[in-house]
Parts: C-alpha cells; sequence; structure tokens
C-alpha cells in the first residue's frame, strides 16, 4: 500500500482519472454562478461592469456564457480547449479588473479558477472526455 503512495512512476490512468476530476469539479462548482448571473439578469445588468467599451448587459451576457454553458461543455470534455478561453478571459477580468489583482484577498477564487483552468487548457481534457472519443491518438483508455 506504502508502495503505491510513494510510487513516482507516471500512471496513464491515474492521469486521466486525475485530469476527470479535475475537470468535473471545476466545471460544476462554476455553473451556479453563471446560472445566478442568468436568473437574475434584469437585476444585475444595471449594475454589471462595463469592460473594453462594452455595456454592462453584454459584458454579463458573456460571462454567463463562459460561466454557465462553457462549464457545461468543459464537464464533458467537449470542445474542451475551446472552451477554456472564455473562461481563462473571464477569471482573468475578474482577478485583475473587478478585484484590482488582490489574489490574497477577494480575488483569491476567481484566481484559483483561473489557475485551474490554465492548468487544463495546457494538460488537455484526458482520455475520459468527448474530445477523446473523436481523437485518433486516444483509442486505448488506459494506455
Amino acid at each position: 500500500m506504502i508502495k503505491k503512495i510513494l510510487n513516482t512512476e507516471l500512471q496513464p490512468f491515474r492521469i486521466n482519472m486525475g485530469l476527470l476530476i479535475l475537470r468535473l469539479m471545476v466545471a460544476i462548482l462554476m455553473v451556479p454562478h453563471g446560472y445566478n448571473k442568468m436568473a437574475n439578469f434584469a437585476e444585475k445588468q444595471a449594475k454589471f461592469m462595463s469592460f473594453m467599451g462594452l455595456s454592462g448587459e453584454i459584458s454579463l451576457a458573456l460571462v454567463i456564457v463562459a460561466e454557465l454553458f462553457c462549464s457545461i461543455l468543459l464537464a464533458a470534455g467537449l470542445l474542451t480547449r475551446l472552451t477554456l478561453i472564455p473562461l481563462i478571459i473571464t477569471m482573468v477580468v475578474a482577478v485583475f479588473v473587478s478585484h484590482k489583482g488582490e489574489i490574497f484577498g477577494d480575488g483569491q477564487e476567481a484566481f484559483l479558477y483561473m489557475i485551474t483552468y490554465l492548468v487544463l487548457f495546457i494538460a488537455g481534457p484526458g482520455k475520459m472526455s468527448i474530445d477523446s472519443l473523436f481523437s485518433k491518438q486516444n483509442k486505448n483508455l488506459y494506455k
């Protein structure tokens, strides 16, 4: 048992299981943020920040698309790297604009999401994803 815990050998199945758990959990945790914004769109749009010349209404709609719909695609592992781009951008804006770069203060949660999304962007969805089903390289889940 201890040998398995201390083993530093790369094991593809465990790496893929770790990516699946990370992808699912971060997506599941983000969905309520997007749903809450969508459910309260009318009251949030007036208070939502305008960014790069976009109105608060458009900025809010883009955040909802990222936080809700891109998170659902992320959980499924469908178009993973493409869906991570809006999520990363949303979290960069949240951390460095909304929270003024306070990664040890109010911006800590957004910063953790941003880092997690960056890791997933670099690593990819893993073999336990819909993307993997369409990939010619990933035919065997356990190799």
